[in-house]
């Protein structure tokens, strides 16, 4: 059997998450917009306030920026460790009801790989997506997806995402 071709770290990077996703996402936080879009640029950020790749975002000292709410966070697949290693400064064992900052985490569903292991295990709310996502608008993405959330009580849930799907089970 011969296997697609791999090019890792060559790929396009920086495709804006599906607006229907993201739309999704908000319903579920219960949220109008994200206050800031933390890996984006001017082609694909999600939130009003976003920094770029000429700001480095991870660099930036995150939690002291003045957002109050949910911040997008959709990094390079390419090298997710040092993003879920950022989001996992965010302190779990301190969450509490009230906490004002959070990061929503958009990545491929690596449960096997030691940044999941280190960074998103125990310390977020890793939501495993049903429903493939499609960041061109022409294919789905070849890879399961989940979104973590940080600054809530870790934990794991399934999320049909799909408002049709929800539909057609009466949900």
């Amino acid at each position: 059997m011969t296997q697609p071709a791999q090019k890792p770290g060559q790929s396009k990077q920086d495709y804006r998450t599906p607006a229907e996703f993201v739309e999704a996402v908000k319903r579920r936080l219960g949220i109008a917009q994200f206050e800031i879009d933390l890996a984006a640029d001017d082609t694909n950020y999600v939130a009003p306030w976003w920094i770029g790749e000429a700001h480095d975002s991870l660099s930036v000292d995150w939690y002291r920026l003045s957002w109050n709410g949910w911040a997008w966070l959709n990094p390079p697949f390419a090298n997710i460790a040092p993003w879920a290693a950022k989001c996992a400064e965010f302190p779990a064992e301190e969450w509490h009801p009230d906490q004002k900052q959070r990061i929503a985490f958009l990545v491929p569903a690596g449960v096997g790989a030691n940044w999941f292991r280190d960074y998103v295990d125990g310390k977020a709310l890793v939501l495993l997506l049903n429903g493939r996502l499609s960041f061109d608008g022409i294919a789905p993405y070849p890879k399961d997806c989940m979104l973590c959330l940080y600054g809530v009580e870790p934990g794991y849930e399934v999320w049909d995402w799909r408002p049709a799907a929800r539909q057609r089970r009466g949900k």
